[in-house]
């Protein structure tokens, strides 16, 4: 499940990224945060697929919504991440406005 969420949220940045009008957003930030973790669930699916062999493919409930859980943090941290870089860096000016505007 982790590694579905993760290339799920992969592919939908990735998309976003290739369709933007400006780079302002920093979407290939994401993009490499979210293929990146893909990379790693897929090295970790490979090592339990040698361990387990067939009963990978017969996970229980509890470890599925587990895994769920786990995928849907990685894509909440990859997003809190990326939204602190953003604040960071502010591409467009509006925090350094909005700091100078109660600054007066």
């Amino acid at each position: 499940m982790t590694l579905l969420i993760c290339v799920f949220a992969a592919v939908i940045c990735t998309v976003k990224w290739y369709n933007r009008k400006d780079d302002s957003l920093r979407l290939g930030t994401l993009c490499f945060m979210y293929w990146g973790a893909s990379i790693m669930w897929l090295v970790d699916a490979i090592f339990e697929y040698a361990e387990l062999q067939a009963d990978y493919f017969a996970p229980a409930a509890a470890d599925m919504l587990n895994d769920a859980f786990l995928g849907f943090s990685v894509v909440a941290l990859g997003l809190v991440i990326w939204l602190v870089i953003l604040l960071i860096k502010d591409p467009k000016g509006v925090v350094k406005a909005s700091l100078s505007k109660k600054a007066r």
